[in-house]
């Protein structure tokens, strides 16, 4: 389980640090192109996912507030609740699938990063 739970928090922190930087990195106006949010707010949403990869990865490697893993999952799980909600908004379902597995598997980093604390 520690060996699939690695794995999904690597992934996860790989894909959140590539579309929180680009978030950060694109012009304003490129990125309210694509989403119907306004600048600012998506600014936010990079940052907060950039934050999310990192809490997802830095506190099991350095054995520090190990506790912190758990909530960022929890922060990224509800990131993409949101993510999923506008996708759908736009009338693209199949497209709602991308955030929700994503979603799903933050769950379950989650889930498997709590439960390890709590019978630790």
């Amino acid at each position: 389980m520690t060996y699939a739970l690695w794995i999904a928090q690597a992934l996860l922190a790989l894909v959140f640090l590539f579309a929180g930087g680009t978030k950060l990195i694109l012009p304003i106006e490129a990125l309210t192109q694509e989403m119907p949010l306004p600048g600012w707010f998506v600014r936010c949403i990079g940052v907060v996912e950039v934050l999310g990869a990192i809490g997802l990865i830095l506190p099991g490697l350095l054995r520090i507030r190990q506790g912190l893993t758990p909530l960022a999952a929890v922060g990224l799980v509800l990131i993409m609740i949101g993510a999923t909600g506008l996708t759908l908004a736009e009338g693209e379902v199949i497209l709602a699938l991308i955030p929700l597995v994503v979603g799903l598997l933050a769950a379950f980093i989650a889930y498997g990063r709590w439960s390890s604390l709590t019978t630790a």
